[in-house]
């Protein structure tokens, strides 16, 4: 007993050193340094991953072979989703369709009608003769669109919907006279007598210095029809000013 307890105690003179703590490495997590919200994006991408990898390995007939993976089950889950997409992106407001929703000339067609305004503004041409309907010309600075064509003075929409149309007419006449200068818009109807949209009216004056500023201008809003055309007539087309900004015909989609 006493060999024993000398063998266990410690030698006399001698130092005894304390234990030694090693710490242990913990496993790295790479998720553990991002904060909440994003660390559920990334686990939402990683599931979206592996789900695409699982169709596409069905679609190409690699899963057929796999007896872990329901292909029936992931694709009708595909097609559920697709569905779901499709019916959002119809909900939609005209022109803010997902990408990948049109395909060739009708994508186009969206982008073109989202970069462009359907808009045209067009200047009076001087006649030396009197005629049933004004005409009218381009200009340089103002909008034509290709949903708004020009036909022998009266203007053609290609696309059904609220319009504002507008017109105004300068005119000007050495001598007075009874009747009133009369501007009218038109709808042109090529079946039946044409339908009076607008009309505006002005007494004449026999001050030339004044001429300029004799001018009718009115517009407003009507429901047009794909084809539907209106057009500027006036009581005496020898009698207006046809200089730079005081005659003008023109429409924009609402």
């Amino acid at each position: 007993f006493l060999a024993e307890q000398s063998a266990a105690a410690p030698r006399w003179g001698t130092r005894q050193m304390p234990p030694i703590c090693i710490p242990q490495q913990q496993p790295t997590d790479p998720f553990s340094s991002l904060p909440h919200r994003q660390m559920e994006e990334v686990l939402s991408l990683n599931e979206d991953y592996i789900f695409l990898r699982k169709v596409q390995k069905c679609q190409t007939g690699e899963g057929q072979k796999s007896t872990l993976l329901d292909c029936e089950k992931v694709l009708k889950g595909f097609q559920d989703l697709q569905c779901k997409d499709r019916t959002a992106s119809e909900e939609l407001p005209k022109f803010e369709m997902h990408r990948g929703e049109c395909h060739g000339a009708r994508c186009f067609q969206i982008a073109e009608e989202k970069r462009q305004p359907i808009a045209t503004h067009l200047a009076g041409v001087k006649s030396s003769r009197a005629v049933p309907v004004l005409e009218w010309k381009t200009t340089s600075y103002a909008p034509t669109s290709s949903l708004i064509s020009y036909h022998e003075g009266k203007l053609k929409v290609e696309k059904a919907g609220l319009y504002y149309i507008y017109a105004q007419v300068s005119f000007c006449t050495k001598a007075a006279a009874s009747a009133p200068f009369t501007l009218y818009i038109y709808l042109y109807l090529p079946m039946e007598e044409d339908r009076l949209l607008m009309k505006g009216l002005d007494t004449h004056s026999t001050s030339t210095a004044l001429c300029e500023l004799q001018s009718i201008r009115e517009g407003g809003v009507f429901e047009l029809r794909q084809g539907d055309m209106v057009f500027v007539n006036v009581t005496d087309s020898t009698l207006v000013n046809t200089n730079p900004g005081n005659t003008y015909f023109g429409m924009f989609k609402l």
